[in-house]
């Protein structure tokens, strides 16, 4: 088992992924630690019963991932801190030559801060939902800016970082990579498959609260960072606020306005289907997926509406749960 590399698993009421993806690193590494977030479930008893580390975070301060992840370092700092960090989410399951693949690469460039690798889904033909998701995931290889949660980490950069910032609840992943990059670290891709997720989603319902959540990041990143995210902020201004409420508008006073606004809106989905075609996504599949894209910004708007709100009346950042 490698020593210079302990695994930082998180989960809140997984069920079966959880069980699945402890089952992908037990064997890898001599130390990993499992925090949970809360679970009603038996995810505590079943890391237990493999003999991995548990930390079961305060119920009374809000759950966030990043919470979490800061917590399962902190746990490893009651020994000799490893020299890597590999984090991963419960509803991942590892990929067993990862490590060995990534730490080559680590080792290879002490400039790395940061490697990571594909995440794919283990079930993209099971809904739309679960095919975007995995799209989502899948980015050229080479020099990155930004990754998800499944990363492998310097411990020097993540302590010069200072870890994850435990208040942001979506997104929490790019704000962390930024003050990395701050830090004077690289990131870097290999093209290797690194996870297997399960999205799990389903229900249209799943894939709307997972978009407020987007667009919560949007906004909380904006905030933390500036301009970080601004492309992202402003065509949900436009396409979320500004354009809808200039057809409404039109409705009343000029119903060529409203069909102009209309033509925009097949302007932006006929982009995001040429783009989506030549990413190769299949025809049957690319259509109702831009629709996706081109709705997503308006429950993207109600994430940055509800951030503002919490901000103003200094509220907690609550996580928001899609499964």
């Amino acid at each position: 088992m490698n020593t210079a590399i302990a695994i930082i698993l998180i989960g809140r009421n997984e069920g079966d992924r959880l069980k699945r993806a402890l089952e992908s690193v037990v064997g890898l590494v001599d130390r990993i630690v499992y925090v949970d977030s809360g679970s009603s479930d038996d995810s505590v008893a079943f890391a237990q019963s493999k003999g991995i580390q548990v930390v079961e975070l305060d119920m009374s301060i809000p759950f966030t991932a990043a919470r979490a992840r800061n917590a399962g370092v902190d746990a490893l700092r009651g020994q000799d801190m490893p020299e890597f960090l590999q984090f991963i989410d419960g509803d991942c399951t590892m990929v067993r030559d990862w490590l060995s693949m990534a730490l080559s690469v680590m080792r290879a460039d002490t400039g790395l801060g940061i490697v990571t690798g594909w995440r794919r889904e283990i079930h993209p033909d099971a809904s739309i939902y679960n095919a975007m998701c995995d799209h989502e995931w899948y980015r050229p290889a080479g020099p990155i800016v930004a990754c998800g949660g499944d990363m492998l980490v310097r411990s020097e950069a993540f302590e010069a970082a200072g870890g994850f910032n435990p208040n942001v609840i979506a997104a929490e992943d790019d704000e962390f990579c930024l003050r990395v990059r701050m830090a004077g670290y690289k990131l870097m891709r290999i093209p290797r498959n690194m996870t297997r997720h399960d999205a799990d989603m389903h229900r249209f319902s799943q894939w709307w609260k997972r978009s407020v959540r987007n667009g919560h990041g949007f906004a909380q990143l904006g905030a933390l960072h500036g301009s970080h995210l601004s492309r992202e902020r402003a065509r949900v201004y436009v396409f979320g606020l500004m354009l809808p409420a200039v057809a409404l508008a039109g409705l009343v006073t000029n119903i060529w306005v409203f069909a102009g606004v209309l033509a925009l809106y097949a302007g932006s989905y006929a982009s995001a289907l040429r783009g989506l075609l030549r990413d190769g996504i299949a025809p049957g599949v690319a259509w109702r997926f831009a629709g996706f894209l081109t709705l997503s910004k308006i429950p993207n708007l109600i994430g940055m509406a509800t951030f503002a709100l919490r901000r103003m009346r200094g509220r907690s950042m609550k996580i928001i749960e899609y499964k």
